[in-house]
């Protein structure tokens, strides 16, 4: 399970959860070790299960040992528990069920099968690896990526507003990556007018790549008919609201499972006070600026006993590593409860003007 685990944190958080998963011969020999690469690709099971095959490993009798309840359902990919069945394997541990409705079930399937299942090794340690995407699963809300590029004293744009560039092309390629996989990204009608973003997923020689997050903007203001969000495919969603929650619910609703949230600094303040961001990722610039626009606005905290705490996250690709002339940092909410559950202002105080 210890291996599993650490294979997990391998792939990226987002719409599904880190999961790893180990085959066991027979005899106790570890064969092969799979993870899940994120949204649209094999699970881990199937993963590891497929790297069984191809290197002429039987199946029959072998042990799989995972981080989480094989799935049940047909989604972008088929049943883990069914591809568990069909592969002969005959023992089946697992850290924790899954709590979510399409996908649960896979442990009743394999029993029904005749395959020996058990469950709770581990469970401490797995449930900490996915508990934000528990939380969001959960409260049926898509699990929330914060992005923010900024210099070295946290300043977005210059006070005449330019930004474009405070990243490196080495952040810019890593961020667009990211929304190639995303379901949807968020900026408030404030970025739309003094911006004008695209908010596209766009390959190295700058053209559209192939897969495109839904454009949402927030903010009860109109969007520009000439916009440049607006784009010719009419995948953009205007939601006429500040409020984070009612957002998050009305993107749920339409589908959205992951969603980047990129500002501005309104924006981004608001799911912060809320407790609404279960991963961080700053892009910092070493420039300096002294003035301009402010990453984030007041959180409504006060005291150094109610500060917001973040801890460093390993996952896809780890925790702070360079990009360019940039660092990416890489952070998810601390792990106590007291920290992990930020001062909550009012949505007036932390959202207004957007």
């Amino acid at each position: 399970m210890e291996t599993a685990l650490a294979a997990a944190v391998q792939g990226p958080r987002g719409a599904n959860p880190l999961v790893g998963a180990v085959v066991i011969a027979a005899d106790g020999t570890q064969l092969v070790t799979g993870y899940h690469r994120g949204a649209g690709t094999a699970h881990a099971e199937a993963d590891a299960i497929a790297q069984a095959k191809a290197a002429g490993h039987d199946l029959s009798g072998a042990t799989m040992v995972v981080t989480l309840e094989p799935c049940n359902h047909c989604g972008r990919t088929g049943p883990c528990a069914q591809a568990i069945i069909d592969a002969g394997i005959a023992d089946v541990i697992y850290a924790v069920d899954d709590p979510h409705d399409p996908a649960a079930g896979g442990a009743a399937t394999l029993r029904a099968a005749g395959v020996r299942v058990r469950s709770g090794l581990a469970a401490v340690p797995a449930l900490d690896l996915n508990r934000r995407w528990f939380d969001a699963a959960a409260a049926k809300r898509p699990f929330v990526t914060l992005h923010i590029a900024q210099t070295l004293d946290s300043r977005i744009a210059a006070s005449d507003g330019t930004s474009q560039w405070i990243s490196s092309p080495e952040s810019l390629a890593d961020n667009h990556a990211l929304r190639g996989r995303i379901d949807a990204i968020l900026v408030g009608t404030q970025t739309v007018l003094v911006d004008n973003p695209r908010l596209t997923a766009r390959n190295a020689d700058g053209e559209a790549a192939g897969k495109q997050p839904l454009r949402a903007v927030m903010g009860y203001r109109g969007i520009p008919e000439g916009a440049a969000i607006n784009g010719d495919d009419g995948n953009v969603l205007h939601l006429a609201t500040r409020d984070p929650r009612e957002a998050l619910d009305r993107l749920f609703t339409a589908g959205v499972r992951h969603l980047m949230v990129e500002g501005g600094s309104r924006i981004l303040s608001a799911f912060l006070a809320d407790g609404l961001v279960d991963e961080l990722i700053v892009y910092l610039a070493p420039t300096l600026l002294g003035s301009g626009t402010p990453a984030l606005e007041d959180l409504g905290i006060t005291t150094l006993a109610d500060a917001q705490h973040w801890e460093w996250d390993p996952a896809a690709g780890g925790d702070v590593r360079m990009l360019g002339r940039d660092l990416r940092l890489h952070l998810r909410p601390a792990t106590s409860s007291s920290d992990s559950t930020p001062h909550r202002t009012g949505t007036d105080t932390a959202a207004g003007g957007y």
